[in-house]
């Protein structure tokens, strides 16, 4: 089978997982964990490519083992911390993790439930792991992006210059998004200069930058109004003779919030994708919008039908964000503004 097909088929046992088939580390690791290892390449049964309960004395830690290490020729490249699928990796304690990687001289560290697959490196500083994953696998939603870049972990392709190349990319772009985040929620002083020299010509004195701050948070606010407001106009115009999206289920009526509620998604993700990959699909609990109408493919979950109505965001991770929505209101193509 293909790469794809061998994911696919992982994808089943994962889900056959989460359905408490495999709650403990142990059957974890021989439902999904091992299974994975095999579609990376390696032979799970060649202690020349994959040592379980490796042990490597750590200090005063005497005798600790790691799941698993992954070697690739002569050196060990993975080392494999497991949970149980019932695990949050959130929540989980992984210190084994960290102290075997400096010892073991290993390029990555991953963590896993079964479910989800965490990628770890030394970006920060040299031999030390870092607190943070650069990349993160979802079983259960996954898309055509996230299987390239798993397949750069298989064993016949496994380069880890190209690997930490990429991550020191996504490193460096979530940091950019969280500065700009910042910026825009509240601008510092440093900031508002660094804009103001462009289009201010006095000196820029303390009482100047000050009230300066709230016109360069406007000016965010704008500029993405703005910019909203013509992927609107994509996703209502753009479609031609394309019709809104029909819900089957006889017990499932899309409210005319859910379908305002798609059409500025699809508005958002205009700029980036066709509007006809867009797509709704509704259920009694929730209106899911979608990616080329997979399901493990969401983007966001509009819950709009009980006393409070939030919107659930899905990010690269896959993992769900709530936003609740206060102050809802209706939308119509013609608003100059939206909230």
């Amino acid at each position: 089978m293909s790469f794809k097909e061998d994911v696919a088929d992982l994808a089943k046992r994962a889900i056959s997982a989460q359905a408490a088939v495999a709650q403990t580390e142990e059957a974890t690791k021989n439902a999904i964990v091992m299974p994975f290892l095999r579609v990376l390449g390696f032979d799970v049964f060649d202690p020349t490519q994959v040592i379980p309960e490796y042990v490597a004395d750590v200090g005063l830690k005497k005798g600790e083992k790691i799941d698993y290490a992954v070697k690739i020729g002569d050196r060990i490249e993975y080392l494999v911390e497991a949970k149980s699928v019932s695990t949050n990796l959130r929540d989980a304690q992984y210190s084994q993790l960290f102290r075997y990687f400096h010892t073991a001289d290993a390029n990555i560290g991953i963590l896993t439930n079964g479910l989800h697959i965490w990628f770890f490196s030394d970006l920060d500083a040299p031999n030390k792991m870092d607190a943070n994953p650069f990349f993160k696998f979802d079983l259960l939603a996954y898309d055509d992006n996230d299987l390239r870049e798993l397949e750069k972990f298989h064993k016949a392709n496994f380069s880890i210059e190209n690997i930490k190349a990429a991550a020191s990319s996504l490193k460096y772009l979530r940091g950019a998004m969280a500065f700009i985040e910042k910026q825009w929620a509240n601008p510092d002083e440093e900031f508002v200069r660094m804009v103001a020299r462009d289009f201010y010509e006095g000196q820029l004195r303390a009482s100047v930058v000050e009230t300066l701050k709230p016109i360069v948070k406007r000016a965010f606010d704008d500029l993405f109004r703005q910019r909203a407001l013509k992927r609107i106009d994509v996703a209502f115009d753009g479609g031609g003779e394309e019709k809104l999206p029909e819900v089957n289920e006889a017990k499932v009526e899309t409210t005319e919030e859910e379908l305002q509620g798609f059409m500025i998604i699809r508005a958002i993700a205009a700029e980036v994708v066709p509007v006809s990959r867009i797509a709704l699909r509704d259920a009694q609990s929730y209106c899911a919008i979608l990616f080329d109408d997979n399901n493990r493919k969401p983007i966001a979950r509009l819950h709009f039908n009980g006393k409070t109505k939030f919107v659930t965001v899905f990010g690269a991770d896959k993992e769900g964000v709530r936003h609740d929505v206060a102050g809802w209101r209706t939308f119509s193509p013609c608003a100059s503004r939206f909230e």
